[in-house]
């Protein structure tokens, strides 16, 4: 499993919908509030046979009152 990290800016007013949906969804192993330009942060766990943009795109992109992403890809160092 490849982990990346997802953060979210959502409509004014409608982070905690974005949250639920996300939660729903059973995709992210951690979600958080975040301060600053994005809202939310996101580590999900995506399989090593998966492309990642198609993973996130079908399984997360989709929600409604997401106006942007940032997705952080990991790669292991040590």
């Amino acid at each position: 499993m490849r982990p990346v990290f997802v953060q979210f800016r959502c409509t004014p007013g409608k982070t905690y919908e974005v949250a639920d949906a996300i939660y729903d969804r059973e995709i992210a192993s951690e979600l958080y509030s975040t301060s600053g330009e994005y809202d939310l942060i996101a580590k999900i766990y995506i399989p090593e046979d998966q492309d990642v943009g198609r993973f996130l795109a079908e399984q997360l992109f989709d929600i409604p009152h997401i106006q942007r992403t940032l997705t952080t890809m990991t790669f292991k160092a040590f």
